[in-house]
């Protein structure tokens, strides 16, 4: 009997050992990915790895960041959120609207963006929980909602200080100072670097997020209903509540980026957000890649932001074709999902 449990040890030692190279792949995989790509634009493009670059790079993440935030948390409850770029828009035009327009201060705006987003959240989780409207569906008909909706008031234009409205009238308001702080405001950082102050966002957003997600019960709760819905109800858990908790989330985050492209421009310009939803779809996706999750997860959602910027930013110093940089992206997301699940399956089956 002891030679019997000796041989199973044995055998279960040989088993690990076997499968630590790919267990090891799959968690710093990516990470090593990462550094690689740094390492190689820090060679072939002069200045990436200067400061201003990195305040650049750290800049450019932030918003996306913080819309990819929202999305992982859709994510968690297996849903998914294409609204998000077209709420952030929305956000950026609300708050332009209010103070240039209607005249009223940054906190009025501010709210005003809040709201809006809670309640998009709000019907998209309705329209997917009650109404049984595909999660795709029904924020893609939101998105193009959204997107003529931030258009009519101005008829398609942008809005910025003294631009004349249809109905003739001229936009005297101004975009106060504290608001384009929250854009434009940037922190000391060793001596001569600058940490934006849209950063100090997304890592607050990213550690309350994570903090939710991976050390609350209800974070625990929209994991299981992700993983096994009906096994979730099963248990008690309120499964609709969960689910338009995860959208109403994606829908306020979405408008804290908008807010904050809206104070870094200074103007509400319609065309600013074209990209922000391919990139933040983008950066929660590669999260599932982060340290071999294999799900989607806040500080996994945050490194694959960073990674986007710093891919973006790699590509224009070297004067890379502005139409070949979605197909890196695209081309980077699916190695490196593939590279994650296909290592997971094979590392499952290994072991059984």
């Amino acid at each position: 009997m002891t030679d019997k449990n000796q041989n199973s040890s044995n055998e279960a030692t040989s088993v690990k050992t076997k499968s630590t190279p790919i267990d090891f792949a799959i968690r710093y995989g990516f990470l090593a990915l990462l550094v690689a790509l740094v390492i190689f634009f820090s060679l072939a493009a002069e200045g990436f790895a200067g400061p201003h670059s990195a305040v650049f790079i750290f800049q450019s993440v932030a918003i996306t960041g913080i819309l990819a935030l929202g999305v992982t948390c859709t994510l968690v409850v297996d849903g998914f959120d294409l609204s998000i770029g077209s709420v952030a828009t929305t956000a950026l035009m609300l708050s332009a609207y209010v103070m240039v327009v209607w005249e009223m201060n940054a906190f009025v705006a501010v709210i005003a963006c809040l709201v809006m987003g809670a309640v998009v959240g709000l019907i998209n989780g309705f329209l997917i929980v009650k109404m049984r409207v595909p999660d795709l569906l029904a924020t893609l008909g939101m998105m193009f909602l959204l997107i003529g909706l931030q258009r009519i008031p101005t008829q398609g234009r942008s809005i910025a200080t003294g631009m004349t409205m249809p109905d003739g009238s001229v936009a005297n308001g101004t975009f106060s100072k504290a608001f384009l702080a929250l854009g434009r405001h940037r922190f000391d950082f060793f001596i001569d670097n600058l940490i934006p102050f849209s950063v100090i966002f997304l890592l607050v957003i990213g550690l309350l997020i994570w903090v939710f997600l991976e050390l609350t019960r209800h974070g625990r709760i929209m994991y299981a209903i992700g993983s096994n819905e009906r096994a979730a109800a099963l248990a008690g858990a309120n499964v609709n509540r969960y689910k338009v908790l995860a959208y109403v989330i994606s829908g306020i985050t979405a408008s804290i980026g908008g807010i904050l492209l809206a104070a870094r421009l200074g103007r509400g310009d319609l065309a600013s957000g074209n990209n922000l939803l391919l990139d933040s779809i983008a950066a929660a996706l590669i999260g599932f890649a982060v340290l071999g999750a294999a799900k989607a997860n806040a500080f996994g959602t945050i490194i694959g932001a960073l990674f986007v910027g710093i891919l973006l930013q790699g590509l224009t110093m070297m004067n890379a074709p502005y139409y070949t940089q979605d197909f890196v992206k695209g081309a980077v997301l699916v190695v490196a999902l593939v590279f994650t699940f296909a290592l997971s399956h094979h590392r499952s089956g290994g072991h059984t």
